[in-house]
């Protein structure tokens, strides 16, 4: 059997016969022949770029994406190319979701503010406890978000378009809206979910509820967010934007009521020896001649 060229971030995987490693260090992307490449695994974090060398290799079979989130690699989509994406940010980004969610409510912003201009100043935020929580989206990271919530006192709904898993359907989110105190965004980006949350929801979500959004920037509709934030009705705690990176002077740096951090949902050092382990299990799959695990698109 001809060996398969697999190009990824690591060249010292544990890879089974018939498995060629390459990597930046020997087979680096701007100089090198592109067409020997026969499975990818763009370089976590390398954003666009990365992704775009996928459209210079000819002979590519497999796309193997390194988060939960595809819609970006589905530009690339093509006949006899098979597009993976990877849960392995699954405990991380849930991890983030609840910490936002407890900051946002606890007020720990109003308080770090504080601490830095050594004020000491008693206030009243609202508690995690006893909300009513909303997740939209329900795979695998949406589960893991639910239950780390399993540990506090809330009772949470989810919501995806198939009401798969025991979940409600997304045409039946509006009806539970104006009921929910936190809402956790954490589907993918398609036609149907761009600007799901637009003027419209935003504006029948209850006064003080919070809003959490740990997929895609484009999934809320962000002039109507920055209106509803700067009304101070409701609240926002944000891993993603729309545009993104957000550039300087964007009025959501300093819009009221919100908590932003630079999309670091999956960015933690579980992520690594988690991104190892699948990508040397899909080897194993793939020189076995086996299905591979996590398709999300076949060409």
């Amino acid at each position: 059997m001809s060996s398969i060229n697999v190009w990824t971030q690591w060249d010292d995987l544990s890879a089974p016969a018939g498995i060629t490693l390459l990597s930046p260090e020997n087979f680096p992307l701007d100089t090198s022949d592109l067409s020997q490449i026969d499975f990818y695994v763009p370089l976590y974090m390398g954003g666009a770029k990365a992704l775009s060398y996928a459209a210079q290799m000819p002979n590519l079979k497999t796309l193997q994406m390194l988060y939960a989130g595809y819609d970006d690699a589905l530009a690339f989509k093509r006949a006899g190319l098979t597009i993976c994406n990877a849960p392995v940010h699954a405990a991380s980004t849930a991890e983030l979701a609840v910490g936002l969610a407890i900051a946002s409510r606890r007020g720990f912003s109003f308080f770090f503010q504080n601490q830095r201009e050594g004020v000491w100043e008693s206030r009243v935020f609202p508690s995690l406890t006893d909300s009513k929580i909303g997740i939209i989206g329900y795979g695998s990271i949406g589960k893991k978000i639910a239950k780390n919530l399993s540990g506090f006192e809330v009772s949470v709904t989810a919501f995806t378009q198939s009401g798969r898993d025991g979940s409600l359907t997304i045409d039946q989110l509006d009806a539970h809206l104006p009921e929910l105190d936190i809402i956790i965004l954490i589907l993918p980006l398609s036609d149907s979910s761009r600007h799901l949350f637009n003027a419209k929801r935003l504006a029948a979500m209850k006064d003080g509820a919070l809003l959490i959004n740990v997929a895609r920037g484009p999934v809320v509709e962000t002039d109507a967010l920055i209106k509803e934030l700067n009304s101070g009705r409701i609240f926002a705690a944000l891993d993603v934007t729309d545009p993104e990176p957000l550039p300087a002077g964007h009025p959501l740096w300093s819009a009221k009521n919100l908590l932003l951090v630079p999309h670091v949902g999956g960015n933690s050092d579980a992520f690594e020896p988690r991104g190892r382990a699948l990508v040397e299990s899909q080897l194993q799959l793939l020189a076995a001649g086996a299905p591979l695990e996590h398709v999300v698109a076949q060409g």
